[in-house]
């Protein structure tokens, strides 16, 4: 009898050990978790040149693999009259964005704005929409007028009633910075702050209190 009880011992703990082992090695999905950090000042050795006075926000991300980037966000620029085919009136603001892969991989950037109107919850009667221009943006552009962008009409009279997307690898320790444009159908009685951020891969853009899911960011694997 003792023996049987002590078979019986040795059995439910081996029995413990094999679930025990099982839980220990359960496989983790192979996502992308960043975490992020709202900072306004950042080590200048992270950032590019462009003066602070041109910068409303920086974000620094980091993963569980130390791999970082920073996103930073302009203030806006603008303010004027844009007139479409139709002869209809709108006011335009004009941000730049530039993200920065301070990481040992390339990653990729993927971002799409619908044709879809919004509207702004503290100003009802206001509807805009985004627009990513064509136009390459560099930072010698930063200090002109709308930044540097040129082609703003050919730009918007080409993306009015289209989604606008964009593409991009952003190899390793390099840095690209690109235009964004909010169109709405009249100015807004206020300031207007607007730009990118991280949560998880996921992209959001925020105009004011409003903020939409545009699109991501992933690492990729290295060969």
């Amino acid at each position: 009898m003792p023996n049987l009880k002590i078979y019986v011992l040795l059995l439910v703990l081996i029995l413990v050990g094999i679930l025990s082992c099982k839980v220990n090695h359960k496989s983790t999905p192979a996502t992308f978790t960043i975490e992020h950090q709202k900072r306004e000042e950042v080590s200048t050795s992270l950032c590019s040149q462009i003066e602070d006075k041109y910068i409303h926000t920086t974000y620094e991300y980091k993963d569980a693999r130390r791999r970082q980037l920073l996103i930073q966000n302009s203030y806006p620029k603008g303010g004027l009259k844009y007139t479409d085919f139709s002869g209809q009136d709108f006011t335009y603001a004009i941000f730049w964005t530039q993200i920065t892969n301070q990481s040992d991989d390339a990653l990729n950037v993927t971002i799409e704005f619908s044709n879809d109107l919004l509207e702004l919850p503290s100003s009802p009667s206001i509807y805009f929409k985004l627009y990513l221009p064509t136009e390459t943006m560099t930072t010698d552009k930063v200090p002109l007028f709308n930044y540097g962008l040129e082609n703003l009409k050919n730009s918007l009279d080409n993306g009015l009633g289209k989604s606008s997307s964009l593409q991009k690898t952003i190899h390793v320790k390099e840095q690209y910075i690109f235009y964004v444009v909010a169109l709405s159908n009249k100015g807004v009685d206020g300031v207007v702050r607007a730009g990118f951020s991280l949560e998880e891969q996921n992209l959001f853009f925020r105009v004011n209190e409003i903020e939409i899911r545009c699109g991501e960011i992933e690492f990729l694997p290295a060969f």
